[in-house]
């Protein structure tokens, strides 16, 4: 999926044993595309200040966040992180989360081809645990890059 492999760059995808609660699993989510240039710093303190105003709006399936904010709280250009917590995070209490993925996007249409290709991965039970427990980032990235639907 050429889509894919534009918005996941492979240093942007790591695995994690734990994380101390959820405020640190978005800093450590979220932080390769700081380091990346694609987005600000203040998109982190955007997405935890989104939480505690509207709740865990980014859990969107068992197992699964799709960690983002609005393109103008710190979104510089289109790209993906993902990050494995390997004994997951919990957004809401006792459903934990294993796979965090981190959406940067500066306008509302540019992300629309990888968000149906997540769509396709997310709604498939089988493979989110298959990125859950994957043997290390080398694979995880493998698994977004190469996944195609059916």
């Amino acid at each position: 999926m050429d889509a894919m492999r534009q918005m996941l760059k492979r240093e942007n995808v790591r695995v994690v044993q734990a994380c101390d609660d959820w405020e640190q699993a978005i800093h450590v989510a979220v932080q390769p595309l700081v380091d990346g240039g694609y987005v600000k710093p203040e998109y982190i303190g955007a997405i935890i200040g989104n939480a505690y105003a509207l709740g865990p709006y980014f859990v969107i399936a068992p197992d699964l966040a799709l960690l983002h904010a609005r393109p103008e709280q710190g979104a510089i250009k289109r790209q993906l992180a993902v990050t494995v917590v390997r004994e997951g995070v919990e957004f809401e209490r006792g459903e934990p989360c294993r796979i965090l993925v981190t959406l940067a996007a500066e306008d509302a249409d540019s992300h629309i081809d990888v968000m149906r290709i997540l769509a396709g991965m997310f709604v498939d039970s089988d493979y989110i645990e298959k990125v859950a427990t994957a043997a290390d980032a080398d694979e995880v990235y493998r698994l977004f890059v190469d996944y195609s639907p059916g």
